[in-house]
């Protein structure tokens, strides 16, 4: 037995490898950038220590003029306040490893946000 191929399969296993991002921390930082858009101002106000983010190639330019086909879906200044709690619970159990609570606190986030304009 040679003793350099085993230390250096020993030297890859021990080695830190670098952190894949999950799915659902995607889900949370597109979810964060709706809540920071131009329609989510509009709807609940800028609140404090939040950016308005402009620029995105798939947002729209300006707000569509008519209303949403199904109007349970309209969006609230309440509705985006508590999705920005539930992104923060989302964020947690992401962190925790807890990959099924986080998708499943994501669509109730998604849910909340509706349609912003």
């Amino acid at each position: 037995m040679r003793p350099m191929p085993l230390l250096a399969g020993l030297a890859a296993a021990l080695l830190p490898l670098p952190a894949l991002a999950s799915s659902c921390a995607e889900q949370i930082g597109t979810i964060e950038r709706r809540l920071d858009s131009s329609g989510a101002v509009q709807v609940a106000g800028l609140k404090d220590g939040h950016t308005l983010r402009t620029g995105s190639l798939r947002g729209l330019q300006a707000p569509r003029p008519d209303a949403p086909s199904d109007l349970a879906m309209v969006s609230t200044a309440d509705h985006v306040a508590v999705a920005r709690t539930l992104i923060i619970r989302a964020s947690d159990e992401d962190r925790r490893g807890d990959q099924r609570a986080c998708e499943n606190t994501m669509s109730e986030a998604k849910g909340m946000i509706g349609a912003l304009p």
